[in-house]
């Protein structure tokens, strides 16, 4: 195998949708906007990302108490859509990445 110090590839270990997913659960009722800028794409993919992932029954969308923004909830005890980690609820990876402030 090849010396690979010091180059950097651009994959990451976390898709747009679970990022999507964490914002959400930091703040239920973020502005889409706000999401784009902190995950790095448009808002137009976070509107779709945001579809997908309540179709998929992932979340819920309501009002917020001022009628002026969207309110998510996210329905924790969804699991995994891949075989590999289909047993295993996102409550868990929500819990360890949701907020980053709070580590033990």
């Amino acid at each position: 195998m090849g010396d690979t110090r010091g180059t950097h590839s651009e994959w990451t270990f976390l898709t747009s949708h679970a990022r999507v997913l964490l914002a959400i659960a930091r703040d239920p009722c973020v502005r889409l906007r706000d999401i784009a800028v902190s995950c790095g794409i448009t808002e137009r993919t976070v509107q779709a990302i945001v579809t997908d992932l309540e179709e998929a029954g992932y979340l819920t969308r309501d009002r917020a108490d001022d009628a002026r923004r969207n309110r998510y909830d996210i329905v924790r005890g969804s699991r995994f859509r891949h075989p590999a980690e289909a047993d295993h609820e996102i409550s868990g990876l929500l819990a360890l990445l949701a907020d980053p402030h709070d580590t033990p």
